[in-house]
């Protein structure tokens, strides 16, 4: 009996979300430990680079995790991104506007996009994926228009035709800059902090409580009182944020804002939710586990990098492991 009985929490231990998604993660760093292209894996400066490589999408990623939770999906974070980060860069560069004004209003930027998807979604009952996919185009061609299709940079064109060069904006370079020492960016700061906002909404805030009840029982959650639509608009609106706050970074690093940026995006937000472990029935998961998942993907990303890799495998490679990873969940309820 106490076999059996030992048998049965050692197998719920091995079946634990966060178990598995630490175990996804020490074989990726294991995996760079072998083949660590003459000892690049082992210096601290590939790490660095590999946690500001991948802040942007982590940014994404916990306006993803609270999504999910909802039991929904956002397609439109890539492009809410590259409108955020086009006007940004106008506002910043071409208008010179005070960096404070310009992310304010950056900000309300992201969260409207996000509100207005969550409105679509939740009082009109459009479906999630048909409201973020339309959001998707609409954000993108707004990016398009408000750019001109071009890329808004330090190169300003004047009323003759020709164009003038304007110093880059304080704001950009205190947002790429390393700090202690060079040993961190100031974008890694920024995604950590993100992280922690959701852990404080989740963990700690009735509306995040409200978020798990609406994706584990939209119905039973609604029979209880829960204010099932607010809800929703929230966690959109909380995607349009953390997507403005990744176009704003975007913009800094790239010294430019691209109508084009944050192309498949999306795609590597959702990755990294479900790499994680968060489920995508909603209901179940923390913006823990989607830490843990930024870091596999982050880390198998740059270990191909430096490995010369094709971006081709690495894209291939990356599609075998989501799928993999969503297999697993179904196999193992969460």
């Amino acid at each position: 009996m106490m076999q059996t009985r030992s048998s049965v929490s050692l197998g719920s231990w091995l079946a634990s979300p966060t178990v598995r998604a630490l175990a996804a993660l020490l074989v990726v760093f294991g995996l760079g430990l072998l083949l660590h292209a003459d000892g690049a894996f082992y210096k601290w400066h590939t790490h660095r680079d590999m946690l500001r490589a991948v802040s942007v999408y982590g940014i994404l990623a916990c306006g993803m995790t609270v999504v999910i939770i909802t039991a929904g999906i956002d397609l439109s974070v890539g492009s809410v991104l590259a409108l955020v980060a086009v006007l940004f860069a106008m506002m910043t560069i071409h208008w010179q506007w005070s960096w404070m004004s310009a992310v304010s209003l950056c900000l309300l930027a992201g969260i409207g996009c996000g509100v207005l998807s969550g409105w679509l979604i939740g009082p009109l009952r459009i479906q999630p994926f048909i409201a973020t996919l339309a959001m998707m185009v609409f954000a993108r061609g707004m990016a398009k228009w408000v750019s001109g299709g071009q890329k808004i940079s330090t190169a300003v064109q004047q009323p003759d035709g020709t164009y003038q060069y304007v110093p880059v904006p304080e704001i950009f370079q205190m947002l790429s800059a390393k700090i202690f020492g060079g040993n961190l960016t100031v974008v890694t700061l920024i995604m950590l902090g993100c992280i922690i906002m959701t852990w404080i909404l989740l963990k700690k805030l009735r509306y995040g409580r409200y978020l798990y009840a609406v994706g584990g029982n939209e119905q039973a959650a609604r029979l209880s009182g829960v204010p099932v639509n607010a809800v929703k608009i929230l966690a959109y609106g909380l995607a349009g944020l953390f997507s403005a706050v990744a176009g704003i970074c975007q913009a800094a690093q790239e010294l430019q804002g691209d109508p084009e940026a944050g192309g498949g995006y999306e795609l590597s937000a959702i990755a990294m939710v479900v790499i994680g472990g968060t489920t995508l029935q909603g209901g179940r998961g923390s913006i823990w586990l989607t830490l843990i998942g930024i870091l596999t993907i982050g880390y198998l990303e740059k270990i191909l990098s430096i490995n010369a890799v094709g971006e081709d495998k690495r894209l291939m490679l990356t599609g075998l492991i989501i799928v993999a990873a969503v297999l697993l969940q179904k196999s193992k309820r969460i």
